[in-house]
């Protein structure tokens, strides 16, 4: 029988060794192709996060 309150690892807080803590969320909506590509990076979600970083650093450039 699974253990009703899910896996303990689960349950520890989320630490990082980054500058700045990542504590906010974005979801957004892609098509599938680009949800394909995205999900056949090495670490899809820091992919997208560089994406995003560079594309913001470009536009304060503007």
């Amino acid at each position: 029988m699974p253990n009703p309150k899910g896996n303990p690892e689960n349950l520890k807080n989320f630490t990082t060794d980054r500058e700045k803590p990542l504590t906010e969320q974005v979801n957004l909506r892609v098509t599938k192709e680009m949800k394909e590509e995205i999900q056949k990076q090495d670490d899809p979600p820091e992919f997208c996060r560089e994406a995003i970083q560079e594309k913001l650093d470009r536009n304060k450039g503007k």
